[in-house]
């Protein structure tokens, strides 16, 4: 049993799948040891160092507040919101990059907030995730064959998209370093400053949503929002401020793919390859004692697979005793190619996926406990969002992908397209919270269960 021993640096003793051959290894040596000196990205009180003054209650630490947060969310007391990039380039390494994603996770945070009548933990995927691994190490490119970085990459943490600088780099692992720290730094001083204040939400990015009917329905619930905050400042209430853990990468392993913060709160990735045995294995490895907020499982099956396998991971685990926190992620068992050769993903299936997912749970007595989303309030120079996924209320077309297609990974919602999500869940709460049937209307009108028109071809999990 000792091989199954699991600690944030155990991975060293696996067999390494995609290994990053970089020729000039004293120059890796040095840079390697160039890192080791510098401060940590994150301070000791972030990571819950010292556990001696650590207290669920207290909030002290970022872990222990996180392992508390998430035991609410296994208790259905609170909803989980992971979002973010599947992966980062330095270039986008911006103030307004980096303030329009916080604003959007706020924002999106918010509209659940009002239908839900539940609070949010909001989790962003940012600051570090400048490399992938990649089914295939190399690409061709006109003829000739490369080191992979786009679509097979291996991202700015290693080497360019320039096909003639594709020779891993040390030098990028330091540049990877100093960028996470600005994105950080800038990130913490967003949510200190009154950027993540509910007395202002009228101030978030509402000039950028563009479909009329969208800034309607969000206008009302900022307006109603706001009416209740004045309300509560008013009687003397402190609405609070929360701060948002940060994700550390992870990998992929015989039994699941684990994105970790440390032991204290391992987020696992469940597809159709897991078998249930497997995956309560998996839970006795990083979770032997059954402990509260430890775990969260986020089910990633693709539309048209979740039916078969997600209700009998769910009696699984209720067999096993395991307390986990169940999250949907409708976005990577749903990724296309579209007739252009871009890969995309179409809003109608990954809404399907979701709603499959709330039904399943309920079904099984069960409930989805959040969402992991790739989204981006990501805006070019004229204030246009991305275009990398099809439909939505902006009904993108595959003619349209192209317009701003900006991902290096992964195709993600744009900013009005992830709004659309989150009125589908705010609107599915508030019906369930005022006792209707759970019916949304939301669902079809944004093409929930409709397949694409395109000539796209299939690259689901």
């Amino acid at each position: 049993m000792a091989d199954l021993i699991w600690s944030p640096s155990s991975w060293k003793t696996r067999p390494v799948a995609q290994i990053v051959n970089y020729p000039d290894q004293q120059h890796l040596g040095r840079v390697l040891s160039k890192i080791n000196t510098l401060p940590p990205l994150v301070t000791p009180a972030e990571v819950g160092a010292s556990r001696a003054f650590a207290s669920p209650r207290s909030c002290f630490l970022q872990i222990e507040r996180l392992r508390f947060q998430l035991a609410a969310v296994q208790r259905n007391e609170a909803f989980l919101l992971h979002a973010g990039d599947c992966a980062e380039s330095f270039d986008a390494c911006t103030q307004q990059n980096i303030s329009a994603k916080i604003g959007l996770i706020l924002s999106f945070s918010l509209i659940l907030i009002w239908g839900g009548r539940l609070p949010v933990v909001r989790i962003g995927r940012i600051a570090g995730q400048y490399a992938k691994p990649r089914s295939s190490g190399t690409e061709r490119i006109g003829g000739r064959e490369v080191p992979s970085f786009r679509p097979s990459r291996r991202g700015d943490n290693v080497n360019g998209l320039d096909p003639n600088d594709r020779t891993p780099d040390p030098e990028r692992l330091l540049s990877a370093y100093f960028h996470s720290t600005a994105t950080l730094n800038y990130v913490r001083g967003l949510l200190t400053s009154g950027f993540a204040s509910l007395h202002h939400p009228r101030d978030w990015s509402l000039s950028h949503v563009r479909s009329p009917s969208l800034r309607s329905e969000f206008e009302k619930i900022t307006q109603g929002l706001s009416d209740a905050l004045d309300f509560s400042h008013t009687i003397g209430a402190n609405s609070g401020r929360e701060n948002m853990p940060f994700e550390r990468g992870g990998g992929r392993g015989v039994l699941g793919e684990v994105d970790f913060y440390t032991r204290s709160a391992p987020l696992l990735l469940v597809g159709p390859s897991l078998g249930n045995d497997e995956l309560i294995n998996l839970l006795e490895i990083v979770n032997p004692n059954k402990e509260s907020g430890r775990v969260t499982l986020i089910t990633r099956y693709g539309a048209g697979k979740i039916g078969d396998h997600l209700a009998g991971h769910i009696e699984a685990v209720k067999r096993s005793g395991h307390p986990v926190a169940w999250v949907c992620d409708p976005m990577h068992g749903n990724t296309l190619t579209s007739g252009g050769g871009l890969k995309t993903r179409n809003f109608g299936t990954i809404i399907s996926e979701l709603t499959s997912c709330i039904s399943i749970h309920a079904a099984c007595g069960s409930r989805l406990g959040g969402v992991s989303l790739e989204f981006t309030g990501e805006l070019n120079d004229e204030g246009f969002s991305v275009t990398e996924c099809l439909g939505g209320s902006m009904e993108l077309s595959e003619e349209q992908l192209g317009l701003r297609y900006q991902s290096f990974c992964d195709p993600r919602l744009n900013f009005e397209q992830s709004l659309d999500v989150a009125f589908l869940i705010s609107n599915h709460f508030k019906e369930e919270r005022l006792g209707g049937k759970g019916e949304n209307g939301i669902f079809a009108a944004l093409g929930g269960g409709r397949q694409s028109n395109s000539n796209t071809t299939d690259r689901s999990l």
